[in-house]
């Protein structure tokens, strides 16, 4: 026996979330990466935009809980890329607010019934009860973090 204290990673919450949102994301982002040569960062940065247009870059940050300098790079690739439009809040011009551009549009367009069609293969096994659990469940522990998170600070 050790006298270090073990890990079980097995049986590790964070570890086990990390190994399967990787792979998951991994998986379709070689799809969309070699049709679109977008990054997993930037789909994210379209995916919110697609469902929440008008956010600001912290914004889209904090949808997402990804590192406000990979989010700022993914939306100066994208308005480079033609993918992302931005205009500048008319009471704060230091403000900007992004949305997804024409072109951009029409990638997600695309995306997003792949995107899809993956989680429905995931899931394709589970019941709709399991489901209902398997998203209410994750909404729950999605609550439990944030406030484990403010506990801890």
């Amino acid at each position: 026996m050790s006298d270090h204290p073990i890990l079980e990673l097995q049986r590790f919450l964070p570890y086990r979330l990390s190994v399967l949102s990787n792979r998951t994301s991994d998986a379709i982002a070689r799809e969309y990466s070699q049709r679109f040569a977008l990054s997993v960062t930037e789909w994210r940065v379209m995916a919110v935009l697609g469902r929440y247009p008008n956010l600001s870059a912290n914004q889209v940050a904090q949808r997402t809980a990804m590192d406000k300098v990979a989010v700022s790079r993914a939306v100066a690739k994208l308005l480079e890329a033609g993918r992302l439009e931005r205009d500048f809040d008319d009471d704060d011009r230091r403000r900007s607010v992004l949305r997804l551009s024409p072109d951009g549009l029409a990638v997600y367009d695309q995306i997003v019934p792949l995107a899809l069609g993956f989680e429905n293969l995931i899931l394709a096994d589970m019941s709709d009860t399991e489901r209902d659990l398997l998203f209410r469940l994750l909404d729950r522990l999605d609550e439990l973090e944030l406030r484990a998170e403010g506990a801890s600070l």
